[in-house]
C-alpha cells in the first residue's frame, strides 16, 4: 500500500496510536474521543450523549460507542446525591484508559499521574540531600477505604447526643421522637429475636430511605428496631402495609431523627392482635369396613349410607340385572289393541248389558 500524508499546520488534533490501534473500539467510539478531545476546554463541559448527538449518533450507535468506551476504561461514571435530594450522574472522559483509582482521584480534582506516589512523602533527589526534619505523609487525594466506587453509600449524620457527650452543640430533640430517640439510647427499644420475621423488618426498615430520604437508617439502627417491626408483622400486618404506615403522614416541619421517630411510631400505631381463631372440629372418622352382600368372592367395603348392603360395582350390577328383567318382561307381554277395536268393545259390552236389564224388568199389565 503506498500512502501520502501531509502533516497539518494548524488545526489538528493529536491521538495517541494505542486508540486508534485499539482493537476492541469501534469506529463510532474512537470518532467521539477524538472530537471531545479535539474541542476547547469550555465547549467540553456536556454529557457525552450530547457530544454524540452533535455528531448525529444516538439511539443504538451511540449506546454501542459508550459501553466499548466504559469497558475499555476510557468512560467512567459514577452517580452521586445533590442538595435536594436528587441524582446525577458525573462522567470522567479520557483519551487514554484510567483504572477506577485514577477516575476517582480525578473526579477529586487530584490528578491522576502518579498515584502510587501521593501517600510517600517528598522524594529526595539525587544531586541535593533532604534538609529539615521528616515530613509526616500527604493528608488528601485519597479515597476512603470503605468506599466502593460505582455505587452510592451515603452515611447518615451523627444522631444528637452521641459520641462525646454531643461536642456539636446540637439540641435534644423533643416531643415524642426526642423520648423514642432517648429510650433507643437507654436500650429501652425490644432487641430483634430470631425468626423469619426480623430479617423481613429489617429489610423494610432499610429500604424506607427509597420511600423518604427523611427515613434513612444505619445497619445497626434497622437491628434495633427490627424487633418492633416484626410485632407488626406478627400480627398479619404485610411488608407492603408496614411500609406505607411508616411512611404516610410525615410532620410537615420534617423528621428529625429518624430512629425516635420510627420507634416512636412502631410502638403507637401497633395494630391490636388478631382474635384467637377457635381450631375447626376434627372430621368424623371413615365408617367401619363391612361384609359386601353381593356375590362373588367375600369383600369389604366402606358404606356411604348406613342402610347400604352392598358394595358400588355388585350394587350398579343388581340394578342392571333388575332394569334387565324389568325390560324381558315388558317385551313378552302383549300389545295391547288399538284404541278403535277398545272403544267397540266397550260398547259391545254396553249394548250387551242393556239388553240383559230390559229383559229382566217385570211386564206391566194393561189397563
Amino acid at each position: 500500500m503506498l500512502s501520502h500524508v501531509i502533516p497539518p499546520p494548524r488545526g489538528y488534533t493529536k491521538v495517541p496510536n494505542g486508540l486508534v490501534r485499539q482493537s476492541r473500539l469501534g469506529s463510532d467510539a474512537k470518532i467521539l474521543v477524538m472530537y471531545v478531545q479535539g474541542l476547547p476546554e469550555g465547549d467540553r463541559d456536556k454529557a457525552l450523549s450530547e457530544h454524540a448527538r452533535d455528531l448525529h449518533m444516538t439511539g443504538r450507535r451511540y449506546q454501542k460507542a459508550k459501553t466499548e468506551l466504559v469497558a475499555s476504561g476510557y468512560l467512567h461514571e459514577k452517580r452521586e446525591t445533590v442538595a435536594g435530594g436528587r441524582w446525577r450522574t458525573v462522567q470522567v472522559f479520557s483519551n487514554f484508559p484510567l483504572t477506577d483509582d485514577q477516575a476517582a482521584r480525578l473526579r477529586a480534582g487530584v490528578p491522576a499521574d502518579g498515584y502510587e506516589l501521593v501517600s510517600t512523602g517528598p522524594v529526595p533527589t539525587a544531586h541535593f540531600p533532604t534538609v529539615g526534619a521528616p515530613s509526616g505523609p500527604v493528608v488528601g487525594g485519597l479515597l476512603p477505604a470503605d468506599e466502593e466506587l460505582g455505587k452510592n453509600e451515603s452515611h447518615p449524620p451523627t444522631e444528637a447526643g452521641s459520641g462525646d457527650g454531643g461536642q456539636d452543640g446540637q439540641e435534644e430533640p423533643e416531643g415524642p421522637e426526642g423520648a423514642a430517640s432517648e429510650e433507643a439510647s437507654e436500650g429501652l427499644v425490644e432487641e430483634p429475636s430470631d425468626g423469619p420475621e426480623v430479617a423481613v423488618a429489617e429489610r423494610v426498615l432499610l429500604s424506607l430511605r427509597h420511600e423518604q430520604r427523611q427515613l434513612h437508617l444505619g445497619v445497626r439502627e434497622a437491628r434495633t428496631l427490627a424487633g418492633l417491626a416484626a410485632e407488626w408483622l406478627r400480627r398479619g400486618v404485610t411488608a407492603a402495609d408496614l411500609r406505607r404506615a411508616l411512611c404516610s403522614g410525615l410532620p410537615v416541619e420534617g423528621v428529625r431523627t429518624a430512629v425516635g421517630f420510627l420507634a416512636h411510631r412502631l410502638r403507637e400505631k401497633l395494630p391490636a392482635a388478631p382474635e384467637a381463631v377457635p381450631a375447626p372440629e376434627p372430621p368424623p372418622p371413615p365408617p367401619a369396613l363391612i361384609a359386601c352382600a353381593g356375590p362373588g368372592e367375600e369383600h369389604m367395603f366402606r358404606p356411604h349410607v348406613p342402610w347400604a348392603t352392598t358394595c358400588g360395582p355388585c350394587h350398579r350390577e343388581e340394578q342392571r340385572a333388575f332394569w334387565a328383567d324389568a325390560q324381558a318382561r315388558a317385551d313378552a307381554a302383549p300389545e295391547p289393541p288399538p284404541w278403535r277395536e277398545r272403544f267397540a268393545a266397550v260398547a259391545e259390552a254396553g249394548a250387551v248389558s242393556g239388553a240383559d236389564t230390559e229383559a229382566g224388568a217385570p211386564g206391566r199389565s194393561a189397563p
